[in-house]
């Protein structure tokens, strides 16, 4: 499958350029009644600065502990306890953001859109440390004990010290000249990184020196357009205890490998530049068409298959109290029964639409919508 030039051009900014009009491949469905079996209720709502920008930055928050944390692409950074939406500090950063946002160990880490990362302090967003990275920032950073690494729109992929800031080591890959707007988000753990590429491939690179210990195509670049021939690694690769690695791919495939050989498992046909979600055997995966389909994970084999969201745009999925959550560009969020793929709750948050994975955790649920409106709810079960 192939995204149309309207897609390209129109929808949350995902192409890089574009320069023609046409009708979409998959026109949103409008959307239906259905007998819900969950209600999602508000808590609380917050404004946070004026939002994602006009180019949808995806700047994602983030929450450690009972802690929320939320920025605009202005640089206006807050911290929000997660129950209560009380502000516990803001602070102006001056810095055009740009990437999501991690918070780990009481430090928060982000990119902004002239190639800088900063650290920062969780207790009141004061800055410890600046470093310089290639190029702009999209993927929020990704930690282990030492290091901190960034992936940046020119596909280069740099190891920062955590402490310091100082540059461990830069590896570099080719990408094309046309790539979706994003990047991939690289999985870090303690002994490798596994970062995609806009290129189609997927690399492990060992963390002590950058080097590449192996790398796999995951898609095929194919078709005669520039469009038509992408091929971009856009989700995070999604790494299981058991070393099981899950990665899709735009134009291309679902894959699962066996992480420290690169070995492939399983594979299907699979377009979808999101990142899968798993839940015990279940994979969750929406595809460019905004198809939902529930996978066995070890085996590949389809499980159900929802079609009702086709074109809206929707999130990554997300998991709470049983159910997929997921945002639309309408500002929907919608709720699907995981063990089924039923439908279950909707509400609207905000027109101005949902571009980024919500948060969850338990029944609460924390969504962001792209004008900036944080808003937290719960999850109850229908009398």
């Amino acid at each position: 499958m192939k995204p149309t030039l309207v897609i390209a051009c129109a929808a949350l900014a995902l192409l890089a350029g574009c320069a023609s009009k046409s009708e979409p491949q998959y026109p949103p469905k409008a959307l239906e009644a259905f007998e819900a079996s969950s209600e999602l209720r508000a808590d609380w709502s917050r404004g946070i600065g004026d939002g994602l920008g006009r180019a949808s930055y995806p700047i994602s928050p983030a929450r450690d502990g009972d802690t929320l944390f939320a920025a605009d692409a202005e640089g206006r950074l807050m911290a929000i306890d997660a129950n209560s939406g009380d502000v516990e500090w803001r602070q102006d950063l001056g810095e055009a953001i740009s990437s999501g946002i991690t918070a780990v160990a009481e430090r928060l880490y982000l990119g902004t859109r002239n190639g800088e990362v900063l650290a920062l302090r969780q207790a009141d967003g004061s800055v410890e440390w600046r470093a310089r990275v290639p190029s702009e920032v999209l993927a929020a950073p990704q930690p282990n004990q030492q290091l901190l690494v960034v992936q940046s729109v020119d596909g280069s992929v740099t190891a920062l010290d955590r402490a310091s800031g100082a540059e461990r080591w830069v590896y570099a890959a080719n990408e094309p000249a046309l790539t979706l707007r994003g990047t991939g988000t690289p999985q870090v753990i303690e002994p490798v990184t596994f970062a995609g590429f806009a290129n189609g491939r997927l690399v492990t690179l060992d963390n002590r020196s950058g080097q590449p210990l192996w790398d796999l195509r995951v898609a095929v670049p194919q078709g005669r357009s520039e469009i038509a021939r992408l091929v971009d690694l856009d989700g995070q690769p999604l790494l299981t205890p058991d070393g099981r690695l899950y990665v899709t791919s735009y134009n291309g495939r679902l894959v699962a490998l066996e992480a420290t050989t690169g070995e492939v498992m399983w594979e299907r046909d699979h377009s979808s530049y999101l990142t899968p979600l798993l839940v015990g055997d279940f994979l969750f995966t929406v595809n460019e068409a905004g198809h939902v389909l529930a996978l066995d994970a070890l085996n590949g084999q389809p499980i159900w298959r929802n079609e009702d969201l086709e074109g809206r745009w929707l999130t990554a999925p997300a998991f709470a109290d049983g159910k997929l959550v997921f945002g639309d560009f309408e500002g929907y969020l919608h709720l699907l029964e995981a063990r089924d793929g039923e439908l279950a709750g909707r509400t609207r948050i905000n027109r101005s639409g949902i571009m980024l994975r919500p948060l969850t955790e338990g029944r609460q649920i924390h969504v962001l919508a792209n004008d900036g409106r944080l808003e937290a709810l719960t999850i109850r079960e229908t009398p």
